[in-house]
């Protein structure tokens, strides 16, 4: 079963079989999700937003997206209907950069079956295939809550290993913003001393789908330079589009790659965290 990525024409096929999330989301409009969802979406795509169902609020030492409860989060998958054993397909309008989060969040629960539909709503409706507008009607189902979960490292682990020659820090944000030179976002500019920049886009061919694996795998074992996949750890700016690199290293088949959720939103919540500006 698939558990990168999936093509348009294979979702099409399944539609009947699959579970779709539909994951669009606008940090400037926390709204904008729900109406486009409700003005048009995959037929029997439930609906998660990143602000409440894909994490837990926010306090003072998080990042702008906390994990979630995980408790919450698997009656929440439970309340769309997905068991461990549902083959789930998830999208966005944003090149996978939000949809991303919810295939990261299932994996670590070690739900497998999980894929990003490659190429998002805009290949979908670009192939004009088709859209609805009513909500499905689902029948909840219990997702059991797992005993051993993996939802990345925390601050302390990442000061532990950010110098270390072992390990490499990708971080995913924009070169501007990891320079420090544009910050529009979190209160404090820059990247965590260590780090170096790859771009989530990066990944991307010029139609919004993923390069292709052999393409990506020769990008990120340049970008490695002999670092063991096991010890890269992804970092953006609050845990969501640095899982985009960490997709694309399981496409590359690079996996076993690591996320850090808190990311530089929570970094800088510490005023003892080092913070660095420039290149890497």
């Amino acid at each position: 079963m698939p558990s990168t990525l999936v093509t348009p024409e294979q979702l099409a096929a399944q539609l009947d079989s699959w579970v779709v999330i539909d994951c669009r989301f606008s940090l400037a409009d926390t709204g904008y999700g729900r109406r486009v969802y409700a003005e048009g979406h995959i037929p029997g795509a439930r609906y998660a937003h990143l602000d409440d169902d894909l994490s837990s609020p926010k306090s003072a030492t998080t990042g702008r997206h906390p994990l979630p409860d995980l408790a919450s989060f698997c009656a929440k998958l439970g309340a769309w209907g997905i068991t461990p054993d549902t083959q789930v397909v998830v999208y966005d309008d944003s090149f996978g950069s939000m949809a991303v989060r919810l295939w990261w969040l299932l994996r670590g629960l070690g739900h497998t079956k999980v894929a990003l539909l490659d190429g998002n709503f805009p290949k979908w409706t670009r192939e004009k295939r088709p859209v609805d507008i009513a909500e499905p009607v689902v029948s909840p189902v219990v997702y059991p809550v797992p005993t051993n979960v993996d939802w990345g490292l925390d601050a302390a682990a990442v000061e532990a290993i950010r110098l270390s020659p072992a390990h490499k820090l990708i971080d995913a944000r924009p070169d501007m913003r990891f320079t420090g030179e544009l910050e529009k976002v979190d209160p404090v500019a820059g990247h965590i001393p260590g780090a170096v920049n790859w771009v989530y886009e990066e990944n991307l061919d010029l139609d919004g789908t993923y390069l292709p694996a052999e393409e990506l795998r020769e990008n990120y074992t340049q970008l490695l330079a002999g670092v063991a996949p096991e010890n890269v750890v992804h970092t953006c700016g609050s845990g969501v589009t640095a899982c985009h690199n960490v997709l694309a290293m399981e496409i590359a088949g690079l996996a076993g790659s690591r996320l850090y959720p808190g990311s530089w939103s929570e970094w800088i919540t510490d005023p003892a965290r080092p913070v660095a500006t420039g290149e890497a």
